[in-house]
This record gives C-alpha cells, sequence and structure tokens, in this order.
C-alpha cells in the first residue's frame, strides 16, 4: 500500500503543478476593453476608424433551426457593413438550411452562399480520411475578401461588438491567430450544468496554455487568423485527412510558423454563447470527436497533459476499487479527492467569474465523480472508438 500511495501521490502532484501553472497563466491575462465608444471606431471613442476586412466563415449542416438566429445576430454587429462579410459553406445538409440561407433574412448581410460540391463529401458514413468541416472551411476561405478571417458555427450568438473587439485586438496585438472565449448557453438541467463547468474549464485551460506557451488551444466557434498566415502554413494539407481538428491543428501549424503568434482574447465582448448539447447522446458524440486526435498532434506537449489528467482520473477509480477489498483505501482516496477538488476550485471559480457563470460553482464538488468517470470513458473511446456527427458515422 506504501508504494501505491507514494505513486498516487507523485502522480497527483504533477497534475495539481499543472492545473495551478494554467490558473497562474489565466490570471495573467489582462482582461482586454479595447473597444469603447462610437460606433465604427476601433480602440475605442477618438480611435482611428474601423479598416479590417473580416471574413466571418460559417461550416452549415442540418442547421434549419438555428440559421435564422444566427443571420440576425451577425446582422446586428456594430461594425461597418462593408468591412465584412459573411461565407456560409454548406455541407449536404438534409434539411431546410439551404433553403433558408437562400430565404429573405437580413439582405443587408453581405452573404456568400455555396455548397460543398457532391465529389468532395459524401453523405453517409465516413472513415477517417473524410475531413468534412476542413473542406467547408479551406472553401470558404478560398471564397473570402476579408483579410481576418473569422469563424464560428450556425448554433453561435454574438454580443453586437463581437467583430469589432476581435478586429480592435488583432490591430494592437499584431496576433496571427486569434483564440477568442466561447461559452455554454446552459440552461437548469443536470447535462447543461455539467456542460457548462466542463465548458469554463477547457477555457480556462486554453487561456492560460497560451499566456504560458505551454501549448495551443482553441475552439473553431471562435477562431480568428490572418488570411495570409492560412495561406502561409498551407492551410489543412498533411492534417486534412483528419475529420477533427480544425482548429487545433490549424492554430498549432500556424504557431510553429509564426512563434508567439497566437494569442487568448480575453474579452467579453468577444465572448461567443454556443448551444448545450441536446442529450447525453450528442454531448458525448461531441467530446469523443474533440479526443479522437488526442494522439494526432505534433505538439506532443499536449499528448503527454492529456496522458496525465486521464491517469490522474484512472487513480480515483483503481483506488475506489481497491478500497473495496482493503478499507484503508478509502483514506488515500477521500484525501485526493478532496485535494483534488482545493486545487481546481479556486481556478475554476475564476474563470466563472469572466464567463458570468458562478451560479455554477455550487454543483463542482457534485459533478466531481461524475466529471472523472466521463474523463476515463471519453479518452478510451476517442482512441479506439467511433462517433455520429451531424448524422454521420465517423469510423477510426
Amino acid at each position: 500500500m506504501v508504494i501505491l500511495s507514494i505513486c498516487c501521490g507523485l502522480l497527483f502532484a504533477g497534475y495539481a503543478a499543472l492545473i495551478i501553472w494554467y490558473a497562474q497563466g489565466w490570471a495573467k491575462i489582462p482582461e482586454y476593453s479595447g473597444v469603447a465608444g462610437e460606433v465604427g471606431a476601433v480602440g475605442g471613442s477618438g480611435g482611428p476608424p474601423a479598416v479590417t476586412r473580416i471574413s466571418v466563415i460559417v461550416p452549415v449542416r442540418n442547421e434549419e433551426k438555428n440559421i435564422p438566429g444566427l443571420l440576425a445576430s451577425l446582422a446586428a454587429q456594430r461594425y461597418p457593413n462593408e468591412l465584412f462579410q459573411v461565407v456560409v459553406i454548406d455541407d449536404h445538409s438534409t434539411d431546410r438550411s439551404w433553403e433558408l440561407l437562400n430565404g429573405q433574412y437580413h439582405p443587408e448581410l453581405f452573404c456568400v452562399k455555396a455548397r460543398l460540391a457532391n465529389e468532395a463529401a459524401g453523405m453517409g458514413d465516413a472513415g477517417a480520411g473524410m475531413a468534412y468541416k476542413k473542406m467547408a472551411i479551406e472553401a470558404g476561405v478560398g471564397l473570402s475578401t476579408g483579410e481576418l478571417i473569422v469563424t464560428t458555427d450556425a448554433d453561435c450568438r454574438f454580443d453586437p461588438d463581437w467583430l469589432r473587439t476581435i478586429a480592435d485586438f488583432h490591430a494592437m496585438s499584431g496576433a496571427k491567430c486569434i483564440a477568442a472565449p466561447v461559452k455554454i448557453d446552459a440552461g437548469g438541467s443536470l447535462l447543461s450544468i455539467f456542460q457548462a463547468l466542463d465548458f469554463i474549464t477547457l477555457q480556462g485551460i486554453t487561456g492560460g496554455a497560451l499566456e504560458t506557451g505551454l501549448h495551443t488551444l482553441g475552439n473553431g466557434a471562435n477562431l480568428a487568423y490572418e488570411k495570409e498566415a492560412f495561406t502561409a502554413v498551407d492551410g489543412f494539407r498533411d492534417v486534412d485527412h483528419i475529420p477533427s481538428g480544425d482548429d487545433m491543428f490549424l492554430m498549432h501549424k500556424i504557431a510553429r510558423r509564426y512563434p508567439g503568434g497566437v494569442r487568448y482574447l480575453k474579452a467579453r465582448p468577444a465572448i461567443v454563447l454556443t448551444e448545450a448539447a441536446g442529450g447525453w447522446r450528442a454531448f458525448l458524440n461531441q467530446r469523443i470527436r474533440w479526443a479522437s486526435k488526442a494522439d494526432r498532434y505534433e505538439e506532443k506537449r499536449i499528448f503527454w497533459i492529456l496522458l496525465l489528467v486521464w491517469l490522474v482520473n484512472l487513480e480515483f477509480v483503481a483506488m475506489g476499487i481497491a478500497a473495496v477489498v482493503d478499507h484503508r483505501y478509502f483514506l488515500l482516496l477521500a484525501v485526493l479527492f478532496l485535494l483534488k477538488i482545493a486545487v481546481e476550485f479556486p481556478f475554476v471559480y475564476r474563470v466563472a467569474g469572466f464567463f458570468g457563470q458562478r451560479r455554477f460553482m455550487g454543483w463542482f464538488p457534485v459533478m466531481q465523480p461524475l466529471h472523472i468517470c466521463y474523463t476515463l470513458f471519453i479518452g478510451l473511446l476517442g482512441k479506439f472508438g467511433g462517433y455520429e456527427w451531424k448524422g454521420r458515422k465517423i469510423t477510426k
């Protein structure tokens, strides 16, 4: 028992150091408040007028319920209409998405609409070589006229100063790629609260990792990069056979080409609101899709970090099983469990404050056993299992 306890303690110590590192990184990021004052101005009242041309790329598949709200939210942007376009690429929707996109919603938007060619992506099941979303984004970049590409999803909604904030930060920082904040629109259900807490943690890790230079991380629901940088790294070339990772793989390539050129935008007007998954099956499929690329990263530091996290969660389950045989393990299990909460809670609490979701923090300790089991399950299926997404079955 002594040897096992020491091993578990050392493993947890490494995990605790990692969380503290992320927390310190998040705390170091200054909250950006560059947009204030006159509409159409960058840098606030009296600042220079907006000059950055932006192309907002939205890949769409079976999003008929979200398209009217998406276009309304984009039409409400306080950014000069002549300086941004919306490029919507339909990925073989089988519902009324394409029909709605061609309707009379907000004609003031400069909206470019296109569909992926039939030979570019099939409509049925898929193997590992069918990266539909990357195809859609590449098609969108090809149609874009903006110098700054901003990608998002059809189920997202935006603050009216979303684009102004991104453009201002880009001009100020000179960043080649910007990971911007994403927030789950959580209701009162157990699943939506669980997703919100999980997403808050991921956002804190994203910001902390980028600020400290530990590794790159981001979310395609709110990602910006220079079109020139996309071209310079050959877009998704060499990773275009991997179904997931339209955000992460591109960020890694840009970070390699432009050291220090990837930044996190910590600004409330830049927060994108996205829907929580509608059920446990949809949620698990989403997370398996995210986890499926864990061993494909050239930035190997991410793989070892993910492995550390998985092993720490495994030790809790292993100790729980051991405690059934030898009750002395209950004490070690209880101590490490309380330490886990003590290390994670201040970090997540601080990030939740930025996103205005501290009301969920009372659930944080309660959700820990569920989150431990979920992490193990997703890690295994991400490596060995397939998943279903947007009506397509992806096989490993």
